[in-house]
C-alpha cells in the first residue's frame, strides 16, 4: 500500500486512467471487428465504406498512445489488403487471413571436395622474422 500522500494519489489515478485506456482498447477492438465483419459479409462497397468509417478511430487511439503506431498501421494494411482481394460482387464471404511464411531453401551441403580447391588456393601466411638487436 502507498505510505505518502503523492503515491496514494497516484494510485488512485492510475485506476482512473486504466479504466479509460481500457474503454479505448475495446472501442479498437470493436471498430477492426466491424470492418472484418464487412469483409466477411461479401459487399466490396459496404467493407470499404466501413474501413473509410473507422480508420479514423484505429488512427485517434494511435495518437494517444494507447497502441503503438506501427500496430496501428499494421491493421489498416492488413484490413486495406483483405477489401483489396475482394471481387466486386462477391456474395460468399473472405476471411481476413494472414499471410503464411515463405520457405527458405535449404542450405547446400559443402562436400570436402569442394572446400578442397578453395583451401588449396589461399596463400600461406609469411612467417614474421624476429627483430636483430
Amino acid at each position: 500500500m502507498a505510505n505518502t500522500a503523492q503515491a496514494r494519489k497516484r494510485a488512485r489515478q492510475s485506476v482512473k486512467v486504466n479504466a479509460h485506456n481500457a474503454a479505448l482498447r475495446s472501442t479498437l477492438r470493436t471498430a477492426i471487428k466491424k470492418i472484418i465483419k464487412a469483409v466477411e459479409s461479401g459487399d466490396k462497397a459496404a467493407a470499404a465504406a466501413s474501413y473509410n468509417e473507422n480508420v479514423a478511430v484505429i488512427d485517434r487511439i494511435a495518437d494517444k498512445k494507447i497502441i503503438h503506431k506501427n500496430k496501428a498501421s499494421r491493421h489498416k494494411s492488413r484490413l486495406s489488403a483483405a477489401i483489396k482481394a475482394m471481387k466486386g460482387d462477391n456474395v460468399a464471404g473472405i476471411k481476413v487471413v494472414k499471410k503464411a511464411p515463405k520457405a527458405k531453401p535449404a542450405a547446400k551441403a559443402v562436400t570436402a571436395k569442394a572446400a578442397a580447391p578453395k583451401a588449396a588456393a589461399k596463400k600461406p601466411a609469411a612467417a614474421k622474422k624476429p627483430k636483430a638487436e
